[in-house]
């Protein structure tokens, strides 16, 4: 069980520090709560594999978590209890009773062989829609199928990826990750396909390509949307023929890779607008997962929120907890920004909080002015907006103008295609409809 996520339920006190200490010396990741609210936020957004109830739990009762069907199971601590308190802790549903007679080795031990594991490990999956994706996610994740992974950006596409490559069978073998949207185009396919010494200038070594590195195991393709054309044709022929052939390559190798595609667009429009191919869509579009906006699935909100505040504290002992105000501004919250945006606002929050509540002025939202003073809130912030909203305007009018090429309207701009990449994928995080988004063009 080395590396599982333990919950130790307890009194704050030197006893349930120790057994933290020695379950971490010993490579777990321990979550510590200190209410039985607490524990079950932890138990639904971290799955754990085990809980350490340490007695004496002032005012809690582990009974309510040892009883229930679909939880972890539960070994109580004890150092003074006696074999009548052992008799009654297995009776009320816990599955070990230690005490102080048990040393660590023995601790370690008990939680290794109760350690139930999560089909949801990884997943925070509070809100009905959510588990049920987790649910579809699993099921495919055993089958040698392409998942095209479809949502706004920021909803956590990456993060379900992982979790169906984890669940899969190819496990053990490596999971790659290509942003096809920030690879400029006259590289990306030498990074998916991989080359050979001097296939071009500056190819001082042969490269194997990431179709060569996921052998075995998974490869994300994330915005597929974005690959232009001509390499859809390439991509095809690869997931088709399942080999592969380096630029400049002496002939095609055989490979085995499972793909996860992912994209924040509406991809059978592309097919229908002309910029994407349709017998590519179908290759990739075997099993559809589209994952709920964060204003969809307000259940998740608040634990998000806290993983975040766990994952981020600087000293996760001791995370701040979300005052009663706070948790009503993040639920009530449309979230544009989706999950990223909630952790950019925790992080904010962890920066500003001098004590262990966080509370509604700690927190700071993406569409909240940031200046000094209502004055300059009043002078600077229209000027801001008027200024980002003539210049997305420019770029749109201009890639129209260009049916779409990107080439043709930097050059117009007079920026550079990657410098426009970058402002695309911004404006699309906005919402913004960017014409040409598949690069039908590029002459």
């Amino acid at each position: 069980m080395t590396h599982a996520d333990v919950v130790i339920l307890g009194s704050d006190g030197a006893t349930a520090r120790e057994c933290m200490q020695s379950l971490r010396d010993a490579g777990h990741a321990v979550v510590p709560v200190r209410s039985l609210e607490q524990a079950l936020r932890a138990m639904a957004e971290r799955s754990p594999a085990v809980v350490l109830a340490v007695e004496p739990v002032d005012g809690l009762d582990w009974r309510t978590l040892a009883q229930r069907h679909d939880g972890p199971n539960v070994v109580v601590y004890s150092p003074t209890g006696s074999t009548q308190d052992a008799v009654r802790a297995i009776r009320d549903g816990a599955v070990d009773f230690l005490t102080a007679r048990d040393d660590g080795k023995a601790l370690q031990a008990s939680l290794a062989r109760h350690a139930v594991a999560s089909p949801r490990a990884g997943l925070i999956c509070e809100d009905s829609l959510t588990r049920e994706l987790a649910e579809l996610a699993l099921r495919v994740a055993d089958r040698p199928v392409s998942v095209f992974l479809t949502g706004e950006s920021g909803t956590g596409k990456e993060v379900f990826a992982r979790f169906i490559h984890q669940q899969s069978p190819r496990a053990g073998k490596p999971m790659v990750a290509v942003n096809c949207a920030a690879i400029p185009e006259q590289m990306l396919e030498a990074v998916l396909f991989g080359f050979e010494k001097g296939a071009f200038t500056g190819a001082n070594r042969t490269h194997a390509g990431k179709f060569e590195q996921a052998d075995g195991g998974t490869l994300l393709l994330d915005e597929v949307s974005e690959i232009d054309a001509g390499l859809q044709a390439k991509l095809l022929r690869v997931l088709q023929e399942r080999e592969v052939e380096r630029l400049c390559g002496t002939g095609p190798q055989s490979i085995d890779v499972r793909v996860i595609a992912t994209s924040n667009r509406d991809l059978r429009a592309e097919v229908e607008a002309g910029r994407f191919r349709e017998d590519l869509y179908y290759r990739l579009h075997v099993f559809p997962l589209r994952l709920p906006a964060l204003r969809e699935r307000p259940a998740d909100i608040l634990p998000l929120a806290e993983a975040f505040i766990r994952r981020h504290c600087p000293q996760p002992d001791r995370p701040p907890v979300l005052s009663a105000a706070a948790i009503r501004q993040l639920r009530g919250y449309d979230w544009p920004g989706n999950v990223r945006e909630l952790e950019n606002v925790i992080q904010r929050g962890l920066v500003l909080v001098d004590d262990d509540v966080m509370d509604l002025e700690h927190l700071r939202f993406d569409d909240v002015p940031r200046v000094n003073g209502p004055a300059a809130v009043a002078q600077q912030q229209p000027l801001e907006s008027r200024m980002r909203n003539q210049e997305q305007q420019l770029i749109i009018d201009t890639l129209r103008e260009f049916q779409g090429s990107r080439s043709a309207a930097a050059e117009q701009l007079g920026i550079s295609v990657r410098t426009l990449r970058h402002k695309l994928q911004r404006m699309r995080e906005q919402g913004v409809d960017v014409p040409g988004g598949a690069r039908a063009q590029y002459a």
